[in-house]
C-alpha cells in the first residue's frame, strides 16, 4: 500500500492471482524487461512489432524530455490571461482529450472538452463567452475529422463575433502533419509540435496532455515530478517493480479466462482515471482475437465489480476494496506511467503489438463512405415504440422495445459483454449512463458504456480486434439544431449519423449483433428505454 501520495503501489488482494502471477514476475525480471523497456528496446514484442515499436517508445522518458514545454506553456498562459482570455476549449479525440480531461478534473480547473460530433454539445460550447475563449486544437495525425470540424466551426464563430480567429487558436500536432502546415499558413497563435515517437494513447505527458491542461491552470510541472518519482521504481528489474506485478497479474488472469478488467475508483482522489485507462488498455491489447477489455464502473458497489465472475478481474483505482482482486495506488502522474508500463508489458505476455491499432480505420472508412452519400437511407425501423425507433434483426413476434431488448441481451454469450454506444450529447443526455448498471444488473453480463464517437478512438479497436463475444447497443438521437461545417459538404449531425451507421456496419460485417435505438425525442426516449429495461431479468 502507498503511504506517501507520491509513491505508487500495486496490491494483489487475491491470493490465487498472486500465486499464479509470481512465475511471470520472475520471468520478466530474468528477461530484464523493465530496463529494456526504459531503454526503448523495440525487440521486446517480437519481429513483427519491431518496426512500429521503434517509433513508439519515447513515452518512457517524457518526465524528462517534456520539461522544456513548461516554460512555453506558462508564458502563453500569462499572455492569454493578460488579454482577458481565461476560457480554454479543447478540440481533440482519444488521447488528445482523455488525458487533459483527467488532469484538469483532478486539479479542479475548468476545461471545455469537445470530443464529440453532437451538434447540441458543440453548440453549447459555442454559447460560452467567445471574447474570453482560446481554442486548443489537438490532433496527432493532423487530419482527425471531428477535430478539423471543430476548428472550422470555431474559426467561423470567432470571425462572426469580430474576433481575430488566428489569435485565438493554439495547435498541438506532430511535426509536418497537415495541421502543422495549415496552422503555419493561417498564422495561428502558437503551434506546439509533439514528440512523433509517442502514440496517442501514451501521450498524456507530451504536449497533447500538458498544453491544454497547463493553459487551463493545472500544475503540469507537478505531474511530471510525480511521473519522475514513479519512473525510478518502474525501470528496475526486480520483483517489487509495480508494473511487472500489475502486468503479470493481468496476464495470469487472462490466461485462465479473465479477459475483462473492471475498474472502480475506491477513493483515489483522481477524477475519471478509468476513462483514460480504458483507451490505453483496450486499444493497446484488443487485437488478433485476444486482449483485455476494460469495463469502467461507477463505484465498487456497482454491478460488474463486486460480483465480477471468472471472466473478469476487479481492479481498484485507489486503496484495496473488499471486492477488489487488485489495487493500484499513487499520484496521477505516477499512475499514468505505471499503467503505461504495465500495458506495454502485458502486450508482451499476450504476444501482441501494444502500439498499433489495425482495426480502427475500418469504422472511419465506412463513415467516410456514408458521408460521400449523405442521403443514404438507413432503412425502415424494425419497430417503433413511442419515441424510440428500433433498427436491427428481431425475432418473430417482437412487438415492443422491451421485446427487442430482451432478445438482444439474450444474444450475449455467458462470458461475453454488452457494449452501450451513445451517439448523443454527453452533457444534455447524461442520463444515458444509467443504462450501463441497469443492463449489468439485469443480465449478469459485463457492460461497457461509451460516448460516440469518442469510444471509436479507444474501445473501438477492441470491439473489432479483441475477443469476438460482444453485442452492441447503439443509441442515436434526433437533431434539433444542426451545425454546418464550414467548407465541408456535411453538417455535424450528418457526420455523427455516418459514424454511428458506419461502425454498426463494420461490426455487423464481422458477425457481431448490433441493435440501434433511435430516439425521436431524446429526453422521452431515454426514459422509455430505461423503463423497457425493467422487463429484463437475469
Amino acid at each position: 500500500m502507498a503511504d506517501d501520495p507520491d509513491e505508487i503501489a500495486v496490491t494483489v488482494v487475491d491470493e490465487r492471482l498472486a500465486e499464479e502471477a509470481a512465475p511471470l514476475v520472475e520471468q520478466l525480471v530474468a528477461e530484464r524487461v523493465a530496463t529494456q523497456l526504459t531503454a526503448q528496446d523495440p525487440t521486446l514484442w517480437g519481429q513483427d512489432a519491431e518496426s512500429e515499436a521503434a517509433i513508439r517508445l519515447a513515452w518512457t522518458t517524457l518526465h524528462e524530455t517534456s520539461r522544456p514545454l513548461l516554460a512555453e506553456i506558462d508564458a502563453l498562459r500569462a499572455e492569454l490571461r493578460g488579454e482577458g482570455i481565461d476560457r480554454v476549449v479543447l478540440a481533440g479525440m482519444g488521447g488528445s482529450s482523455l488525458a487533459p480531461e483527467v488532469i484538469t478534473s483532478t486539479a479542479g480547473v475548468p476545461l471545455v472538452v469537445l470530443d464529440t460530433t453532437d451538434p447540441g454539445q458543440v453548440d453549447d460550447a459555442l454559447a460560452g463567452d467567445l471574447s474570453r475563449t482560446v481554442l486548443v486544437v489537438s490532433s496527432k495525425s493532423g487530419s482527425t475529422v471531428e477535430t478539423d470540424s471543430h476548428r472550422r466551426i470555431f474559426e467561423k464563430a470567432f470571425s462572426a463575433n469580430g474576433i481575430d480567429a488566428a489569435s485565438r487558436i493554439v495547435v498541438v500536432t506532430d511535426p509536418g502533419s497537415p495541421l502543422d502546415t495549415l496552422s503555419t499558413e493561417a498564422g495561428y497563435r502558437k503551434v506546439f509540435r509533439a514528440d512523433p515517437n509517442v502514440g496517442g494513447r501514451y501521450s498524456a505527458l507530451t504536449a497533447f496532455g500538458l498544453v491544454p491542461a497547463g493553459l487551463a491552470g493545472a500544475d503540469v510541472a507537478a505531474l511530471l515530478d510525480e511521473a519522475a518519482a514513479a519512473a525510478r521504481l518502474l525501470s528496475v528489474d526486480g520483483k517489487e517493480n509495480p508494473a511487472l506485478v500489475l502486468a503479470s497479474v493481468l496476464g495470469a488472469a487472462h490466461a485462465r479466462g479473465a479477459e475483462k478488467v473492471v475498474l472502480a475508483d475506491t477513493g483515489s482522489g483522481i477524477a475519471g482515471f478509468g476513462d483514460w485507462a480504458e483507451q490505453l488498455i483496450a486499444e493497446s491489447t484488443g487485437k488478433n482475437g485476444t486482449g483485455l477489455l476494460p469495463v469502467v464502473v461507477e463505484s465498487p458497489d456497482a454491478p460488474g465489480f463486486a460480483d465480477a465472475g471468472d471472466d473478469a478481474t476487479a481492479v481498484a483505482i485507489g486503496p484495496p476494496d473488499a471486492s477488489s482482486r487488485l489495487a493500484t495506488e499513487g499520484s496521477l502522474g505516477g499512475l499514468i506511467l505505471l499503467w503505461e508500463y504495465a500495458t506495454a508489458i502485458s502486450g508482451r505476455l499476450l504476444a501482441i503489438n501494444p502500439f498499433d491499432q489495425p482495426d480502427v480505420e475500418a469504422a472511419k472508412q465506412a463513415a467516410r463512405a456514408l458521408l460521400d452519400a449523405p442521403t443514404a437511407d438507413a432503412g425502415e425501423p424494425s419497430l417503433v415504440d413511442g419515441p424510440v425507433e428500433v433498427y436491427g434483426e428481431l425475432p418473430a413476434g417482437a412487438g415492443t422495445l422491451a421485446d427487442a431488448l430482451r432478445a438482444f441481451a439474450a444474444g450475449a454469450p455467458e462470458s461475453g459483454y454488452i457494449s452501450v454506444q451513445a451517439y448523443l450529447d454527453r452533457l444534455a443526455d447524461a442520463s444515458a449512463v444509467v443504462l450501463r448498471p441497469e443492463l449489468a444488473r439485469r443480465t449478469g453480463r459485463q457492460v461497457t458504456f461509451g460516448w460516440g464517437p469518442r469510444f471509436l478512438h479507444s474501445t473501438g479497436q477492441y470491439h473489432k480486434g479483441g475477443h469476438q463475444n460482444g453485442v452492441f447497443l447503439q443509441l442515436t438521437g434526433a437533431v434539433e439544431k444542426d451545425l454546418e461545417v464550414p467548407e465541408r459538404p456535411y453538417t455535424l449531425g450528418t457526420l455523427q449519423r455516418a459514424q454511428a451507421l458506419g461502425d454498426g456496419q463494420v461490426l455487423a460485417e464481422r458477425g457481431r449483433p448490433v441493435l440501434r435505438l433511435h430516439l425521436t425525442d431524446r429526453i422521452a426516449g431515454l426514459a422509455h428505454v430505461a423503463r423497457a429495461l425493467e422487463g429484463l431479468e437475469r
